[in-house]
């Protein structure tokens, strides 16, 4: 990597390093460390991956998962440095940095809120609908604004203080729900992923994004060093290794989990595997219409698959390497991990260790770098065949584990908790009586986010606007704003138990005193 540009990918790491003690003298590795220190990391080993942990012996959780993301993003990053090709084509977009790569992955997950993807949607709606919040709620941007203004654990007080280079890493979507980067991904013919509007709720911004409107100067000055390098909605090469390491733990590591526990059976998923096998041309010669009828039968939602691949990712989709993949799949897990279920035996346990370690050598051994990307993708991705494997593995899990129907049960509980515990913590604020006695923790949340909306109306006034995309004016709008944001910034910091636990003492149907200091 140039010397200039890793200096100015350091940001003001040696400055942040004269009043700050680190464990080590790399500036990349102090930020792995200061990130692996941060409560907002420890958490996580409470906060559900799939669904609830609590009474339901699940494995995984968001700490695990990060800690597997990690991992895969450092073999990453180890072999395209290794490969002189790669390391080459590399050096042109910005380089990278195992430990950057690695400490992104460990930040990665940071503000999912309690619930998994089922809270994230609750916060959003309930931001944007209760509390006019245009920005919403979004894991991804949680995450950065928590490293770089909420945790004040690092030298200034005010995030941790990372350098230019692990913020960037950190921002898997690099642009606003709404306005920037301009012009706006949303608007590209073939935008991003996760840049488009969500088709059920058009004029709301991108599905995804990586930064809120107060946190727009740091994404500004983490990219700073890449300008020229790489387009402003495209990933790092480090948050692009950040991104493949992430789809590769989530398409095996779950699956692995729910082997473990048995909720991934062997029989439904050898059906609708088999039958889109054997019958492939006649499941591609249906209609569109009579294939969404008959979804409830055996291979039509795999081929479903194959159409919406055909329509999002013409760039890479391939029908013969997509029937290589659902045969390779099938051999691997439907005639091997899943076929002699899970006893808890050494054999059992060493099986399910091999499937793990066979998938993830040879999906990091897919790993490519390409010089022109398409859109919908980073500049480090997957190979074809990999590519395709990912995306099979991947709908297993969501077609029998996250779409079961005793998960929908279980989360529309957790749905109307998190809903409850907003205007129960909404409504204390508003109590002019109980001011005094609020947690500290909410009242300091209320002042920060009150003095980031006063200078976002000072300095980009068209950046302040609420849910319905008019500007807000007024100390008691914007007052209301950093309620609304405080709030929110304060649910999705709890673990899922303290999330009960907090709303059985506000409902009064606890008799134990609520304490807990990092919330509070």
């Amino acid at each position: 990597m140039d010397s200039d540009l890793r200096a100015r990918r350091r940001d003001d790491a040696a400055e942040a390093a004269t009043t700050w003690s680190d464990l080590a003298d790399n500036p990349f590795r102090a930020d792995r460390d200061r990130i692996v220190a941060s409560p907002f990391f420890a958490r996580l080993g409470g906060v559900t991956q799939v669904v609830s942990a609590a009474g339901s012996g699940l494995l995984h959780n968001r700490l695990t998962h990060s800690l597997k993301v990690a991992q895969v993003a450092r073999a990453i990053s180890d072999r395209l440095l290794a490969t002189p090709d790669a390391a080459e084509l590399i050096g042109k977009f910005g380089g990278l940095e195992p430990d950057v790569a690695e400490a992104a992955a460990l930040a990665h997950d940071l503000g999912h809120p309690p619930f998994g993807h089922l809270g994230e949607q609750v916060l959003d709606r309930v931001a944007r609908h209760r509390f006019g919040l245009a920005d919403g709620f979004e894991g991804n941007a949680q995450s950065f604004r928590i490293l770089t203004t909420t945790d004040v654990r690092g030298p200034s007080a005010v995030g941790l203080d990372l350098t230019a280079a692990v913020r960037a890493a950190v921002l898997k979507y690099p642009w606003a729900r709404l306005h920037r980067p301009e012009p706006h991904p949303s608007a590209m013919p073939n935008p991003p992923r996760g840049a488009a509007e969500p088709a059920d709720a058009p004029g709301t911004g991108s599905s995804k994004f990586s930064a809120y409107s107060t946190e727009l100067d740091d994404v500004e000055g983490a990219r700073a060093p890449y300008a020229g390098l790489i387009e402003p909605w495209q990933q790092t090469i480090e948050a692009s290794v950040m991104d493949t390491a992430d789809d590769i733990a989530y398409a095996i590591h779950d699956i692995q989990d729910f082997h473990r526990i048995g909720v991934l059976q062997h029989a439904p998923v050898a059906t609708e595997l088999g039958q889109w096998l054997a019958h492939a041309l006649e499941l591609a010669g249906l209609d569109s219409a009579t294939l969404a009828a008959q979804t409830r039968r055996p291979g039509r939602s795999l081929e479903l698959l194959r159409r919406r691949m055909h329509a999002r990712d013409s760039w890479v989709v391939d029908d013969d390497a997509f029937a290589d993949a659902v045969a390779r799949v099938h051999t691997e897990l439907v005639d091997g991990l899943l076929a002699s279920g899970f006893d808890g035996s050494i054999e059992a346990e060493q099986a399910t260790a091999a499937f793990s370690a066979r998938w993830t050598s040879r999906l990091v051994g897919g790993i490519t770098v390409l010089e022109s990307p398409s859109t919908r993708s980073g500049h480090v991705t997957l190979r074809p065949a990999q590519w395709h494997e990912v995306a099979v593995l991947k709908f297993v899990h969501r077609q029998f584990v996250l779409l079961r129907p005793e998960l929908a049960l279980h989360q529309r509980g957790q749905a109307s908790l998190i809903t409850t515990l907003v205007d129960a913590l909404d409504a204390w604020l508003g109590d002019r009586d109980e001011e005094s006695r609020l947690p500290r923790r909410l009242h300091d949340l209320v002042e920060l986010a009150y003095a980031e909306f006063t200078e976002l109306a000072s300095v980009s006034p068209e950046l302040l606007v609420g849910a319905t995309g008019e500007p807000v004016t007024g100390e008691d709008a914007v007052r209301g704003l950093a309620r609304g944001r405080a709030v929110i910034d304060f649910v999705s910091s709890l673990t899922d138990r303290q999330a009960v636990s907090l709303l059985d003492a506000l409902s009064g149907r606890s008799s134990q005193p609520w304490s807990d200091s990092f919330v509070l």
